[in-house]
């Protein structure tokens, strides 16, 4: 199993940079995690759309979000032209209900799943890998996501620290979390996204065998962030780098 980092800015990118997305290969399959601004253009760095097998969507905030409309109109325009002949699975939660609706409607492109109407514990098997989807604590329907395959990769998305995540992430072989901000944005953040040192110690509790952090307002020094996070979690941490790979 192969993480690449597409992009890790938030809430918008440095020079240059995208925002959230991650490509998840393993075995001839692909999984898009979060299409973000500048996302596509890196993910086309890697393979051909025509090789994606599902696209999965944390959550409708832009910088998870807005190249999902590139990525569109790019899957429709290979089946049309003749070099695809598929529509691509996507998974999604249902707010803000005006992208929601905007995007349900691409059904040129994408097979649409729609994760809140998922019965619980919204478990699916996605391109051969167990895929389960856990409520964030953010200020809009978010999902974390678990993906097994011959290791089990899990995802934060946007969230607060909540013991749902922990259960989530325990014993995970590569957690992929996101650390919005310093110790002094604690307050600010509060309820919505999580601390670097707060990664750190979540992933303490879960029990992780490696951490990499992510989501990084793009106006910090990373080595402050990745310190915090070292000191929450008691052991060694990795950034999340734009097209850096690591292997589970």
């Amino acid at each position: 199993m192969k993480l690449t980092v597409l992009g890790c800015w938030a809430p918008y990118p440095r020079v240059s940079g995208a925002c959230s997305g991650y490509l998840l290969q393993e075995k001839g399959r692909s999984l898009l995690i979060d299409t973000g601004n500048g996302v596509l253009s890196r993910l086309l760095q890697h393979m051909d759309i025509q090789d994606l097998d599902a696209v999965l969507l944390s959550h409708l905030h832009p910088d998870h979000l807005m190249d999902i409309y590139s990525l569109r109109h790019a899957i429709e325009s290979a089946n049309r032209e003749g070099r695809m002949d598929k529509r691509v699975p996507l998974y999604l939660p249902t707010g803000p209900a005006e992208d929601f609706n905007r995007i349900r409607e691409f059904t040129k492109a994408f097979t649409i799943h729609v994760i809140d109407e998922m019965p619980e514990p919204r478990e699916a098997v996605i391109a051969g890998c167990k895929v389960k989807f856990t409520p964030g604590k953010h200020n809009l329907p978010a999902y974390s996501i678990s993906i097994e395959g011959s290791k089990r990769f899990v995802y934060s998305g946007d969230t607060a620290y909540q013991e749902e995540l922990i259960k989530l992430a325990t014993g995970a072989d590569l957690f992929l979390c996101e650390a919005s901000g310093l110790d002094q944005d604690t307050e600010y953040l509060q309820e919505n996204h999580l601390t670097a040192r707060q990664a750190g110690e979540l992933a303490k509790a879960a029990g992780v065998k490696r951490l990499i952090i992510t989501h990084f307002y793009p106006e910090y020094v990373l080595s402050e962030l990745q310190k915090q996070a070292e000191e929450g979690f008691g052991q060694r941490v990795e950034l999340a780098r734009e097209g850096a790979t690591f292997e589970l």
